[in-house]
């Protein structure tokens, strides 16, 4: 699998549960901050699309969880993309750092609402090279 973009970060204490894991739902912040990291490096923010009457909205969520990240673990979020009809696919892999363990395989997809209307978007296509 080829990965085209990734971001890094770190576990905070108050995202773990009392199993001193990070609690399940957090994953879904992590792969959401990556998006929101991975549209701002193609010069795109969603809030500068919003403002163009154009809103990226996660359509379907699928995660599998592997290995726990506990608290003040370093983990890589890897995302490959697709592109399949009107939805774009993102594939995206957590792994705790620096052992590369997979932690977390997550299938998001993503839909443009245009004016409120499902639609493609040229700008942010032409944006993610489609």
């Amino acid at each position: 699998m080829e990965y085209i973009y990734e971001h890094r970060d770190k576990v905070r204490d108050y995202e773990c549960d009392l199993q001193g894991i990070v609690n399940n739902a957090n994953y879904q912040h992590y792969t959401e901050h990556a998006r929101h990291e991975f549209i701002l490096s193609k010069g795109l923010s969603f809030a500068e699309l919003h403002d163009q009457g154009i809103d990226c909205v996660v359509a379907g969520l699928e995660m599998r969880f592997k290995v726990p990240l506990r608290s003040r673990d370093e983990y890589a979020v890897r995302i490959r993309l697709e592109k399949k009809g009107l939805r774009y696919v993102f594939f995206q892999d957590i792994y705790r750092l620096p052992d590369e363990t997979l932690c977390t395989k997550a299938k998001v997809e993503v839909v443009c609402l245009i004016n409120g209307k499902l639609g493609d978007s040229d700008i942010l296509m032409q944006a993610l090279g489609d």
